[in-house]
């Protein structure tokens, strides 16, 4: 084990081939995350048998410490990503962490795998299996703070105090953290921890409760510190080949240390011929707050041009779309959510309206009571929240669990972190491909994969009519949602009745552009009942629109076809 950044090599590995597929862009990526502890362990198992949902393991003792899963049981049940139509896996953080730490955000040795989930040779194994079933790796890192490595002085809780420095008390473990060179008091802030998560500086200054913030505040030392992240996360990169890094905790970093960042591992990437590495961050907040981490940044220091991330997780279509989906809340918010996305696209890089969407996550920061999408929703509920997310903009994120109706529910973080195997069973997982969710999902995907549309596509909601003569956006909870996607002369357009118990029978808007009336749209997925294009011009010159019958909960998608009546 490497324990100097002075003793990494960063040539390219001997005798190792690099994955330089590049022929999908980020944008057609349909990413599946999930917490290494948490997904399968190295025992060989099988599926249990249930037609459509499961609960997922753990109980609330189990589910606060290590559960046993591991790198080689994501490896050994790849096959069930692959066939669920996730062409990249996002995994949580996998470098040493602190003692009793599960979740892989308490790192105390960046140089080499945790134990408890395996080794660095079979990190390497499992990207080199993805990569033979065309399947992208991206890891979880941790730039902004390190685990619980010092305490402050005699091992009490300090707090942030008007940017006040306090003294290092002294290391935990003789010979953490690793690399050497981070056990240096004059790589963190030693400002305390953060009383006010929505207050600057102390947001990006402060500790994250216990772990400890590394220094961030463009001293010599803090510009060292990147020196030592970037050759610390090339090295992985050299010695895995994985595809992508997705940053924990961006908005507690400073936009310029970012880019710098992004930069030099993309150009390290370069250098290996991997020219399409991801680079996408969390941040909790809204669109503004992503702006200075995303695209070209100009940086004072050397006024050459970096860039930054390449996408951000889109927290705040989060919670509005599962509200919407369940019918609780009006689609107005959703609508307005694009329509927002739409005006910061500009403030973006190329890609900038196009986000990483997910409707279920490990944390749900913000949130006091923790619980997944599939709380309180009905299987089709499921189904249709991760639709949405695969026919829409961006780049859809499923949760694990999600595709087998998982509901977790709490006070904390570790009830929406279930296992999909039992601990006390070493026979059976949760990872059914039977499963009604996990069909229907796999279904969505491939024809994602399959339609161009649906990954490069314009996206407009449509307005709706009872009477095929007074059209608009729905306003109300419990309605019909549509939206299309169009890409040249091509349209998919989306349709999901809310209401979780009344059959809705209207009329859905269709582009008056690329549609003639009488053409027919072919139903790609649910009832399969094509559908002929009508035109009304008693009102409104030109309304082209189809008529549809929803069953509660259904979700629909049609394209247009050139066959006509």
């Amino acid at each position: 084990m490497i324990k100097s950044i002075s003793k990494i090599d960063l040539s390219p590995k001997p005798g190792k081939a690099y994955w330089v597929n590049c022929h999908r862009e980020w944008r057609e990526e349909i990413i599946y995350f999930m917490m290494v502890d948490r997904f399968h362990d190295s025992n060989k198992r099988h599926s249990m048998n249930f037609d459509i949902r499961h609960a997922g393991f753990g109980n609330e003792e189990q589910l606060q410490k290590p559960f046993g899963g591991t790198i080689k049981g994501i490896t050994d049940n790849i096959d069930y990503i692959k066939n669920l139509g996730c062409t990249a896996i996002w995994l949580s953080p996998v470098f040493e962490n602190n003692p009793g730490s599960y979740h892989g955000y308490a790192i105390q040795n960046y140089m080499d795998v945790d134990k408890r989930w395996g080794t660095k040779e079979e990190l390497e194994q499992l990207v080199d299996k993805a990569h033979g079933l065309d399947i992208r790796v991206f890891l979880d890192i941790v730039l902004h703070h390190s685990g619980d490595n010092w305490s402050y002085p005699f091992d009490y809780d300090y707090f942030y105090a008007g940017g006040q420095r306090f003294p290092l008390g002294g290391w935990r473990q003789k010979d953490r953290p690793l690399p050497v060179e981070l056990a240096d008091p004059e790589m963190y802030n030693r400002k305390g921890q953060i009383r006010n998560f929505d207050a600057y500086p102390e947001t990006q200054e402060g500790d994250f409760f216990t772990l400890k913030t590394f220094r961030n505040d463009g001293s010599p030392a803090s510009e060292s510190l990147l020196d030592i992240l970037v050759k610390i996360h090339c090295y992985w990169i050299r010695e895995t080949d994985v595809d992508g890094f997705r940053l924990d905790a961006v908005k507690h970093m400073k936009g310029n240390d970012i880019s710098r960042f992004c930069s030099n591992i993309r150009e390290y990437a370069y250098t290996l011929g991997k020219r399409n590495f991801f680079l996408f961050g969390e941040i909790i907040g809204n669109d503004e707050m992503g702006n200075p981490y995303i695209g070209p940044k100009m940086l004072p220091k050397d006024r050459n041009v970096y860039y930054g991330l390449d996408s951000i997780l889109d927290h705040p279509l989060h919670s509005v779309l599962a509200e919407v989906i369940k019918g609780n809340s009006s689609p107005n918010r959703l609508i307005q959510r694009y329509s927002d996305l739409q005006k910061n696209a500009l403030s973006r890089g190329e890609y900038g309206e196009f986000l990483v969407t997910y409707i279920d996550d490990h944390d749900q920061v913000g949130m006091d009571f923790k619980h997944r999408f599939g709380h309180n929703a009905a299987p089709e509920q499921i189904v249709a929240g991760v639709g949405f997310l695969i026919c829409a903009l961006g780049a859809p994120c499923i949760y694990y669990g999600t595709e087998q109706g998982f509901e977790g529910n709490g006070m904390d973080d570790r009830y929406i972190r279930e296992g999909m195997f039992d601990p006390d069973d070493k026979e059976t997982n949760v990872l059914n491909q039977d499963s009604w969710i996990f069909k229907r999902i796999s279904v969505l995907a491939h024809l994602r994969q399959k339609e161009a549309i649906l990954k490069f596509g314009r996206m407009y909601f449509r307005e709706t009519s009872k009477n095929g003569l007074d059209f608009q956006f729905p306003d109300c909870e419990e309605c019909l949602l549509a939206f299309s996607r169009i890409l040249h002369q091509g349209e998919i357009l989306v349709v999901y009745n809310s209401s979780p118990k009344d059959t809705k029978e209207e009329y859905i808007a269709v582009d008056t552009n690329i549609n003639e009336e009488g053409i027919l749209m072919e139903c790609l997925y649910g009832n399969k009942k094509n559908i002929k294009i009508e035109k009304n011009t008693d009102k409104e010159a030109d309304r082209l629109f189809i008529k549809v019958k929803l069953k509660p909960m259904e979700f629909l998608m049609f394209k247009n076809n050139s066959f006509k009546f």
